[in-house]
C-alpha cells in the first residue's frame, strides 16, 4: 500500500494539514506523518522514478531513487520524526507546519532528478525554514531571519542562473558537473557553497541558528547544510578545490567555538567544522571518502540535533543561554545531562558512538590518498571539537561554578523522548556500524574498530582531557561578541539601505512640495473656464461657469467607453 510513496510529499501535505488542526489532532499528525515517511522509505524501491510532463516536452522527475538519495532520505525522515516529537509541546501550529515543510522540501531536493524540481524544493526549503527563526518573535530573531532569507535568496539566484545555463544547453537532468569548469559549474557551486556554509559564505548560519525557536533550531541544525553536502556529492564529487575548503571549515569552526559564550552559537560553529569534514571528503572523491561524507552526514544529523536538543532543554528550563550565566545545576536535570553527553561523545569521535565510525572514515581516506597535511589538520580539528563541545560546553553549562540556578519550569516528557531516541541511535550505530555501512552508496569497505585506530583515538582524547583539566580557568566563556564575516555585509548594507531610504524620502518630499506648488498655481485656471474666454468690450459679459451646462451628457461618456471596448475586443479577436 505504501510502496514507492514520495516521503517528502508526505511531509509537505502533513505540514499543510497540521496548521489547521486542533492541538491533539495536530500532535497526532506531527508524529504520524514523519513515522509514515520513515515507513515509506523502507518500502521505497531503488531505481524508482516518478516523472510528470511539463512545458516544452520537458519532464519533471519528482522522485529518482538510488543508493545515495536513499541514505539521505532515510536520515532526513528519521530526523523529521525526532524533531517533531521534541516539538509536541509547542502551541504554535504554524511552527509545526514550517518544520514539516522544511523537512519535506529537503527530501524533495534529495529525490529530484531534474534541475527544475531541484531548484523548486531548494527555494521552498529556504522559504519554510525562515519561519523557524521568526516565530521566536523578538527583534534579534526578526533581524536574523531577514538576513537569513536574503543570503539564501542570493545563493538560490546563483544556483538558478547556473540551472538556466544548463537548461539552455539541453541538459535538463541533474548530473555530475566535476571537470566541466564552465560558467554554470561555478554559479551552481557558489549557490551550493552558501548553503554548505563554506567560509567566507558561512556567517548566515551562526547568525540565524542561535536566534531560532528552541525547537526550530533543532530542525535548522539538521537539514540545510546536509542537503548541501548531498548536492555536493551528487554534483561535485572529486572537485579538488573542496578539499582545502573543507579543511578550512573544520579549523575555522573550531577556532570560533573557542571564542563563543552563547551555547547555541558555539554549537552552530561546530556545524561548520563538522560539515568541513564532509566537504573535504567530497573533494577527495574516492569511494571511501564519499562513503565517509555520506556516513558522517548521517551521524552528524543525529548527534548535532541531540546537542541542540540538550542546549534547548537548558534554555527552556532556565531561560539562560550564556556560559557565563550557567553552571552548577547538573543535579536539577541529570537525565538531560546524560543524554547531552552522548551527543558530545558522538561529535567528538569517542569509540562506541557514531561519530567515531564516520569521521575516522574521512581521515583514513585522506591517509590512503597520501594527504598527510589534510589528515593532520582534520585530526587537530577533531581534538578541538572534543575540547569545546565534549568538555568545555558541558562543563560550564552543567557543572562549573554554582550560580544558584533554579529551574523555571520542568522539561515536558516529549523532549526527553526525542533526546532519548537520538541518543539511542547515536549509540546503536556506534556499536553496530554495519547497520549504516550496509546502505552506503559506494563500493568501499572500512573497519573502524581496528586495535591501532581505537588506541590512537583514545590517546588523543585522554591527552586533550588532561590539557582541558589543566587550563579550565582559561577556557571559560567571556561575555563578548565575536565579529565574523557577516560584519562585511551587515554594516555596509545597513548603511547603504539607510542612505537609499533617506535619498528616496528626501526626493519624494522635494518633488511633492514642488508639485503641490505647481498645482496650486494652475488650479485657478480651471476653477472657472469661462472667465478666461476672450471677450469684447461691446459684447455682454460672459456668465459664470455652470458645469451642468458645459459638460458632456453622461450618455456621450457611456457611448465613448462602449466604442473603445468594442474596438479593443475586435482587435484581440482579429489578432
Amino acid at each position: 500500500m505504501f510502496g514507492n510513496l514520495h516521503p517528502g510529499l508526505i511531509l509537505i501535505f502533513g505540514g499543510i494539514l497540521a496548521g489547521f488542526l486542533p492541538t491533539r489532532l495536530r500532535q497526532a499528525v506531527m508524529v504520524g506523518v514523519p513515522a509514515l515517511a520513515v515507513f515509506s522509505m523502507f518500502n521505497l524501491q531503488l531505481e524508482t522514478i516518478w516523472s510528470v510532463d511539463f512545458i516544452n516536452n520537458m519532464q519533471l522527475i519528482l522522485l529518482k531513487v538510488d543508493k545515495l538519495s536513499w541514505v539521505f532520505g532515510l536520515i532526513f525522515s528519521i530526523m523529521a520524526l525526532l524533531g517533531n516529537i521534541y516539538s509536541l509541546h509547542n502551541k504554535n501550529s504554524w511552527e509545526a507546519t514550517a518544520g514539516l515543510l522544511y523537512a519535506g522540501s529537503s527530501l524533495g531536493v534529495v529525490f529530484a532528478g531534474d534541475w527544475m524540481t531541484l531548484i523548486f524544493f531548494w527555494e521552498l526549503m529556504a522559504a519554510s525554514s525562515v519561519f523557524l527563526i521568526w516565530y521566536r518573535g523578538n527583534a534579534q530573531a526578526r533581524g536574523a531571519g531577514f538576513r537569513y532569507i536574503l543570503v539564501h535568496a542570493f545563493g538560490g539566484n546563483l544556483f538558478l542562473a547556473g540551472i538556466f545555463l544548463k537548461m539552455m544547453a539541453g541538459q535538463p537532468d541533474v548530473m555530475l558537473l566535476t571537470g566541466t569548469n564552465d560558467t554554470a559549474f561555478w554559479l551552481i557551486l557558489l549557490g551550493v557553497a552558501i548553503n554548505a556554509a563554506i567560509p567566507p559564505l558561512h556567517a548566515w548560519l551562526t547568525d540565524a541558528y542561535p536566534e531560532g525557536t528552541i525547537t526550530g533550531s533543532v530542525f535548522l541544525s539538521s537539514f540545510t547544510t546536509k542537503v548541501a553536502v548531498y548536492t555536493l556529492i551528487r554534483l561535485f564529487a572529486g572537485t579538488e578545490l573542496l578539499i582545502w575548503a573543507g579543511v578550512i571549515m573544520a579549523l575555522y569552526g573550531v577556532v570560533y567555538a573557542v571564542l563563543e559564550n552563547d551555547i547555541r552559537r558555539l554549537l552552530a560553529y561546530h556545524i561548520i567544522s563538522q560539515v568541513g569534514y564532509m566537504v573535504a571528503a567530497v573533494g577527495m572523491g574516492t569511494d571511501l571518502a564519499l562513503n565517509g561524507a555520506t556516513a558522517h552526514a548521517f551521524s552528524h544529523i543525529l548527534y548535532k540535533s541531540l546537542l541542540f536538543m540538550g542546549a534547548g532543554a537548558v534554555i527552556y528550563a532556565t531561560g539562560r543561554r550564556k556560559l557565563t550565566e550557567l553552571g552548577g545545576f547538573f543535579r536539577e536535570m541529570p537525565v538531560a545531562v546524560i543524554l547531552y553527553m552522548i551527543g558530545a561523545f558522538s561529535i567528538s569521535g569517542v569509540p562506541l558512538w557514531n561519530g567515531f565510525i564516520s569521521k575516522s572514515m574521512i581521515i583514513s581516506a585522506a591517509s590512503y590518498n597520501h594527504m598527510p597535511a589534510v589528515e593532520l589538520l582534520l585530526y587537530l580539528a577533531s581534538i578541538g571539537t572534543w575540547l569545546h563541545t565534549g568538555l568545555k560546553l558541558p562543563y560550564f553549562m552543567f557543572f562549573g561554578p554554582d550560580r544558584g540556578i533554579k529551574l523555571e519550569r520542568k522539561l515536558p516528557l516529549n523532549m526527553y523522548v526525542a533526546m532519548g531516541g537520538g541518543a539511542f541511535l547515536c549509540t546503536l550505530y556506534g556499536v553496530a556500524p554495519f547497520l549504516l555501512y550496509q546502505y552506503l552508496p559506494f563500493a568501499a569497505e572500512y573497519h573502524p574498530y581496528s586495535w591501532d585506530h581505537v588506541v590512537s583515538t583514545v590517546q588523543l582524547l585522554v591527552a586533550a582531557l588532561a590539557a582541558f583539566w589543566i587550563y579550565i580557568p582559561k577556557l571559560g566563556g567571556e561575555p563578548t561578541i565575536s565579529v565574523d564575516t557577516d560584519w562585511f555585509y551587515r554594516k555596509p548594507v545597513k548603511a547603504l539601505m539607510i542612505g537609499i531610504v533617506n535619498f528616496v524620502c528626501t526626493t519624494r518630499d522635494f518633488l511633492g512640495a514642488q508639485g503641490m506648488a505647481a498645482l496650486k498655481s494652475v488650479l485657478p485656471f480651471f476653477a472657472n473656464p469661462v472667465k478666461w474666454a476672450p471677450q469684447t468690450k461691446e459684447g455682454p459679459a460672459l456668465a459664470e461657469y455652470d458645469e451642468n451646462r458645459y459638460r458632456f451628457p453622461i450618455g456621450v461618456t457611456v457611448l465613448m467607453s462602449l466604442i473603445v471596448f468594442l474596438i479593443t475586443v475586435s482587435y484581440i479577436w482579429i489578432a
